[in-house]
């Protein structure tokens, strides 16, 4: 899960070169975890396959029927993992002589089928929807922004002089994912939920700044609201 952030954040960040050579650590992790649940038997740690290609090959042999999600983790993605593993190795990332150097290209490669394994292995492990795997999966991931601070308690976007609507939309920037509402209010620190919710979140959804799920109690910020505070307070900041 930690080097599966290190690739999202940095990809979203827009540094390709650690992003993908985070891929090849990812894969590590992955293989090992298949191995251990098709084989019925854990290693104590992720274990670096001697060749890669030939490790997931041999997964395919494990067949393990009565296994939830057993042909995914036995073809799906042992199939995947040779091709991220290869940017790693030899498209100029982990070493020198690739024929390219690290590019939006290879990095959008790396961080969708990062992604997709890792909201698959989400699916088989937890029992649940795709849909909700990638939920899980989405909200892992967050961007890095200097006018936010995470003390430990909740998370504070450090410029005072922002309003509550702007505060809200730069905190959800931030998560991608959805939000729950109690952990938004508890950051803006709005005198009471009811307000909160009536003058900002139901307003900026009217706006179609973010989506404000109210069955849920939680939101989430849209392309366009993305694409407005990136404008009005990112690019300034």
């Amino acid at each position: 899960m930690d080097i599966y952030k290190q690739i999202g954040t940095n990809f979203l960040e827009h540094r390709w070169e650690p992003s993908e050579l985070n891929g090849g650590k990812f894969c590590e992790c992955v293989y090992t975890i298949i191995h251990g649940a098709l084989s019925g038997t854990y290693v104590s740690g992720p274990k670096k396959p001697d060749n890669m290609v030939a490790a997931c090959k041999k997964l395919e042999e494990l067949k393990n029927p009565g296994l939830t999600g057993e042909r995914s983790l036995r073809i799906l993605i042992p199939r995947l993992l040779p091709p991220l593993y290869e940017i790693r190795n030899n498209r100029g990332v982990g070493h020198v002589g690739g024929d390219v150097d690290p590019n939006l290209m290879d990095a959008t490669a790396v961080y969708s089928m990062s992604s997709w394994i890792m909201a698959e292995l989400v699916r088989i492990f937890h029992n649940v929807s795709t849909t909700a795997a990638q939920e899980a999966v989405d909200a892992l991931v967050e961007r890095k922004l200097p006018l936010i601070w995470s003390p430990g308690t909740h998370k504070r976007v450090l410029d005072t002089k922002l309003k509550a609507a702007a505060q809200t939309l730069l905190l959800l920037h931030q998560a991608l994912g959805w939000v729950e509402e109690s952990e938004l209010l508890a950051s803006v620190e709005y005198s009471k939920a009811s307000l909160y919710r009536s003058n900002v979140l139901r307003r900026l959804h009217k706006q179609r700044l973010i989506e404000y799920d109210a069955a849920n109690n939680r939101a989430k910020i849209s392309p366009k609201g993305s694409a407005h505070i990136e404008k009005t307070v990112l690019k300034s900041s």
